[in-house]
């Protein structure tokens, strides 16, 4: 009796409510269509995958592709070029955007304000192709601008692009200067919800700058700082692969090779699909376990997490 009643309510809300839920239906469509249906090829990963055999019809070898991954010459080197930029990424283009959303915050004159913000966005719409093409020519040691600058200082020319070691430091600055502008939005929008009145009030006290920044707006987006947090550890080990294949060359190869190059030379080159698979798997499984640990961490810190 109780079901029935609790069932005829849901089912009246629903009726009431039924504008809200048509404008979600494209969203749960487009779920249901380009996530979950694609995760019935996951099997992929546990067969012997042939084009004329199909997905269910090709043969069942259960876990073969993950010891034959994981048995490769090539794996130590992807897990650790891909833990070491992740991670290095991570350290160095998270915290810029809140620092520099920080500092901005504080100019006084508008106009030079919204210019910085300008000029701080506009990396983020270079294509990704004209800027790696432009990283290579800043790094050239014959032409480029920063190796003109160390012979400047008398220092020697660097061939940044044919050392496995440099690739990982121009990867990460060239996307910390591609992006921080871009990531900092979100943290002026947090900014706007500070209480002018605390600010004046502090002011008034005594407070230095610094002071209110500390004790005032850096509290206020904790919350947006946690989320973006749980995100980005979420996220490590999903370095794409396109920003790689562009800056990637034979000498830097040890250095520059990861997952998600692997993945896309094993599976489009060499049509080992199976194989393929099952390192994106590997990789996707990181990344779930990463995202649950940095929630259930952050959220014990903070109070604040993803669900």
């Amino acid at each position: 009796m109780k079901q029935k009643k609790f069932n005829k309510k849901r089912l009246h809300k629903i009726l009431n409510n039924w504008e809200l839920y048509l404008m979600l239906l494209p969203a749960v469509l487009y779920i249901i269509l380009f996530v979950y249906k694609p995760m019935y090829g996951i099997q992929i990963a546990f067969r012997d995958f042939q084009f004329k055999d199909g997905i269910t019809g090709s043969r069942w070898v259960g876990f073969d592709q993950f010891r034959r991954l994981f048995n490769s010459y090539w794996f130590p080197i992807i897990l650790k070029n891909t833990l070491t930029i992740s991670i290095l990424n991570l350290l160095l283009s998270f915290p810029l955007p809140i620092i520099f959303a920080l500092a901005a915050n504080e100019l006084r004159n508008e106009k030079v304000k919204r210019t910085l913000q300008t000029v701080s966005y506009a990396p983020h719409f270079i294509s990704m192709v004209v800027m790696c093409g432009m990283v290579v020519m800043f790094t050239s040691p014959s032409s480029g601008i920063i190796n003109k600058a160390i012979e400047f200082f008398g220092g020697e020319a660097i061939a940044f692009m044919q050392k496995p070691e440099m690739f990982k430091w121009v990867f990460v600055l060239s996307g910390i200067w591609q992006g921080t502008g871009w990531s900092s939005i979100i943290y002026f929008s947090a900014l706007a919800a500070v209480d002018k009145s605390l600010l004046e009030a502090a002011e008034i006290d005594g407070a230095s700058r610094l002071q209110r920044i500390l004790y005032i707006n850096l509290p206020t987006i904790v919350p947006t700082i946690s989320i973006q947090i749980v995100l980005a550890v979420g996220r490590l080990m999903s370095l794409g692969q396109e920003k790689v294949l562009l800056l990637q060359t034979s000498p830097n190869l040890n250095g520059s090779e990861i997952i998600a190059t692997y993945v896309y030379k094993v599976g489009l080159e060499q049509y080992s699909y199976s194989f393929s698979t099952a390192a994106g798997l590997f990789n996707s499984l990181c990344n779930c376990i990463l995202l649950i640990t940095a929630n259930t961490i952050t959220k014990k810190i903070t109070k604040q997490g993803l669900w």
